[in-house]
């Protein structure tokens, strides 16, 4: 099995679904990680160009923790990532062409800030023109569309998850790949006062309350023709 997580900025994927991709990788899937943008503004003090190879590493390193097979960065600034921008959508679906995955997740499409949301519709519109022949740029088109999941958004505020992933024996992978976003999780500590592995922690808790177990991680598909199936495809 082959699974692409597509995330917004670097360590978007490791709070949402790592515990999940984790799970996928012990059970024998090759498991992908794409970042649409670079993270260059997630900082008061370290300037963009600099932070963007920090984050960059940052991401890789958090990549090795969870055992992804290889991790993508389409290196889209901050705030500019745009469903519009043909060159990201172009370099997505050949990201698609390249794994040829099973099941995609991404950001839900309805969540706290735009370039979560243009993430959510670059994967969405590069997958489908990853299955048009004569618009495949460096690999051949893929034969189906691929059913898409919703990850979950900060916090869990305003989604409703349909399916759970069980993320008890993964938990602690989660927890060690988000904290390779150190540059990430000391600005939250010292900018905003949030404790974000602890943060994350919770959530994941609570989503285990929803489904009774002790940790997990919430999805619900992407209900459009011709995405849906009957195969089941989270672990």
């Amino acid at each position: 099995m082959n699974v692409l997580a597509v995330g917004c900025h670097p360590d978007d994927l490791e709070i949402a679904c790592s515990g999940t991709l984790a799970k996928y990788v012990e059970q024998g899937a090759n498991v992908y990680m794409c970042h649409v943008a670079n993270g260059n503004m997630g900082h008061v003090q370290i300037q963009p160009e600099p932070l963007r190879e920090i984050r960059t590493k940052e991401a890789e390193e958090a990549g090795r923790v969870i055992g992804v097979k290889e991790v993508f960065n389409l290196d889209v600034g901050d705030i500019l990532v745009n469903r519009f921008d043909t060159g990201a959508v172009d370099a997505m679906a050949d990201v698609v062409r390249y794994t040829k995955p099973d099941v995609i997740i991404t950001h839900n499409d309805a969540d706290y800030m735009q370039d979560h949301i243009e993430t959510s519709r670059i994967a969405f519109n590069g997958s489908f023109i990853a299955t048009l022949a004569h618009k495949s740029i460096n690999y051949a088109a893929i034969p189906d569309f691929i059913p898409i999941y919703f990850m979950d958004t900060l916090g869990g505020v305003d989604f409703t998850p349909t399916h759970y992933v069980d993320i008890t024996d993964q938990i602690e992978t989660k927890l060690k790949a988000l904290a390779c976003h150190e540059s990430q999780i000391k600005w939250m500590l010292e900018h905003d006062h949030i404790d974000f592995l602890d943060m994350v922690r919770t959530c994941s808790k609570y989503r285990g309350y929803q489904c009774g177990v002790t940790y997990a991680e919430g999805y619900r598909p992407c209900c459009v023709y011709p995405r849906m199936t009957t195969k089941h495809l989270l672990p």
